[in-house]
Order: structure tokens, then sequence, then C-alpha cells
């Protein structure tokens, strides 16, 4: 016997539960979602500074904003480093 997995939207699980088990030649069992992980405060503050990072290449990708070159960032190194 073979094994598939379905993604169902909620409001249409029930229906198709029903309608596997009315078939006798499926074992249907259902398997619970898995609990989405804690994140550490230091993760969550990473996983933030992602998601601003993304919106500001967004919004250069639409125009909005420009970015700065990677010569203009090692420029911006090199004289805070020289401080």
């Amino acid at each position: 016997m073979r094994e598939i997995v379905v993604k169902v939207p909620d409001e249409q699980y029930s229906f198709l539960m029903k309608l596997l088990r009315n078939l006798s030649f499926v074992e249907a069992e259902p398997i619970k979602p898995a609990k989405p992980k804690k994140l550490t405060p230091e993760q969550q503050e990473w996983v933030e500074d992602m998601r601003e990072a993304l919106h500001e290449v967004e919004l250069h990708q639409q125009g909005k904003v420009k970015l700065q070159s990677l010569n203009e960032l090692i420029h911006e190194l090199r004289h805070q480093a020289d401080e």
C-alpha cells in the first residue's frame, strides 16, 4: 500500500474525510498539524530584521527607494573603522 499527503482547506476537511472513509480501498487517518515552534528572542529579532530587509528590497524593486550599492557599503564600513 502507498501513502499520499493531501493538503485541503479547513472548510473542506470534513467532506474529504467522509468521502475517503467511504472508499473501501482507502485507509484514512487524520494527522494533527504540527504546533508552530516558539522562537527565542534572538531568533525573533532575526526574523523581524529579515522581514524588514525583504520589505526594503520590494520597495527598491518598485522604484520607491534607492538601496546602497556594495561599493557605498564598503566605503561606509571603512569610514566607520577609521573613527
